[in-house]
């Protein structure tokens, strides 16, 4: 069979056939821009822009206080918690939207240490997102020895979970490299040892299939502002299988997660269900931008978003190594599109220059310390001919030199 040939016009062709391609139109995206960063701040749904204006002019501006009645701002946490239970395959009343995602890690963390006594060990890897490995270290000095943070490489950590071992915390798809843990066998390993997971579904909600339920996973976190496209800042979620909720105790007890908060009593009696994992007031436009997001995400098909993610992968792995081959990139993840999220990471040793020069020609990537280029594949809103088009420039950027530039060298707040 002859070999395809990766030319503009290949690659035009398949978004002429790309079933997703009409969802492009529901984005605001910038023209003459290549966005490859939505894995890291999804593209802004143009529906936010109206529902922005509704929720501040309407329901604050004109409802007040009101509209905690008569919008429902009071079950939007419940609500938008609901459909994000569709993306990960989790029921009705497991999901509920909340906090941030770090926020939200420290009180499942906490919650599956209290709830597995006897236990000493947190076992993570390292080089895992840095805030979760912060906050379980913050956990750890808080608890006073009471739990001690170990790390093993991936290669070890099923030999790592042991009797001691109370909580695994871990996230499914890995930020730098985007390689996939087998949620399945490693759920089941640490239920083996009688030990609880939490999984960080960051770098997976809408971007690759999730079935929590299905592996009889215990707690998941998440956040809303990548691939569900909330916005910057966007509240998180978490999940708590229903088998836990009963019984579940997390430190932070507001009055959100109290069973009658209106009631205004001094004790605290946490709420039956998912909702006793809530602590403060609601961030309401904050989650209103996000049901925006979800909504459009529960429209379209896992299957074929998880199936477009893949080809475009294999297809920038095929472009990067026909046509940048002599440059010293090298790829961090792996070729094997089964145990890779929905990004390809480039390595190189003036990886930073080289992503500002791309994103001076609005090919937006991203950085990450110490030579690592990110380039997410978001296919919503992705062409495949934006692949074709980053590729090529990147291959005029290193043929030329041009990312040596002082300007390019010059590190930013955010990379």
């Amino acid at each position: 069979m002859m070999m395809q040939t990766l030319d503009r016009a290949y690659f035009e062709s398949l978004d002429r056939t790309d079933p997703l391609a009409h969802f492009r139109e529901a984005f605001e995206l910038p023209p003459a821009h290549i966005y490859l960063n939505g894995n890291s701040l999804g593209a802004l749904p143009k529906a936010a822009r109206q529902k922005a204006r509704d929720v501040v002019e309407g329901q604050w501006g004109n409802g007040l206080i009101r509209s905690w009645n008569t919008h429902d701002w009071i079950h939007l946490p419940r609500r938008i918690g609901d459909k994000i239970a569709g993306l990960i395959g989790a029921d009705p009343g497991e999901v509920i939207v909340a906090d941030s995602t770090s926020v939200n890690l420290f009180k499942l963390a906490a919650a599956a240490v209290k709830q597995n006594p006897g236990r000493s060990k947190i076992l993570s890897e390292p080089g895992n997102f840095p805030t979760d490995l912060y906050i379980l270290q913050g956990l750890e000095h808080f608890l006073d020895g009471q739990v001690r943070l170990v790390t093993a490489p991936r290669e070890r950590l099923l030999d790592a979970i042991d009797e001691d071992t109370a909580v695994v915390v871990l996230t499914h798809i890995h930020y730098k490299t985007g390689a996939m843990f087998d949620m399945a066998e490693l759920t089941a390993k640490a239920h083996a040892k009688g030990a609880l997971v939490v999984w960080d579904l960051s770098h997976s909600t809408g971007a690759v299939p999730v079935h929590l339920n299905q592996v009889q996973a215990d707690f998941a976190v998440g956040c809303g502002y990548k691939y569900l496209n909330g916005g910057p800042g966007a509240p998180g979620f978490l999940y708590v299988a229903k088998r836990h909720q009963a019984t579940l105790q997390h430190p932070l007890s507001g009055w959100f997660g109290h069973a009658h908060p209106f009631a205004m009593r001094d004790d605290y009696e946490p709420a039956a269900g998912i909702e006793r994992t809530l602590c403060g007031t609601t961030s309401v436009v904050g989650a209103s931008l996000l049901e925006v997001g979800v909504d459009l995400m529960a429209s379209a098909s896992m299957d074929l978003i998880r199936e477009k993610s893949m080809r475009m992968g294999q297809l920038f792995i095929a472009l990067v190594e026909e046509r940048c081959s002599q440059f010293g990139f090298g790829l961090a993840s792996s070729k094997d599109p089964e145990v890779r999220g929905s990004q390809v990471s480039l390595t190189h040793p003036q990886g930073f220059a080289i992503m500002q020069a791309l994103i001076a020609r609005n090919i937006i990537g991203d950085f990450r310390a110490p030579e690592i280029l990110r380039f997410g594949f978001t296919p919503l809103y992705l062409r495949y001919v934006d692949l074709w088009d980053c590729v090529d420039a990147l291959a005029d950027i290193m043929e030329n030199n041009l990312w040596d530039q002082p300007a390019y060298h010059q590190l930013t707040a955010v990379t």
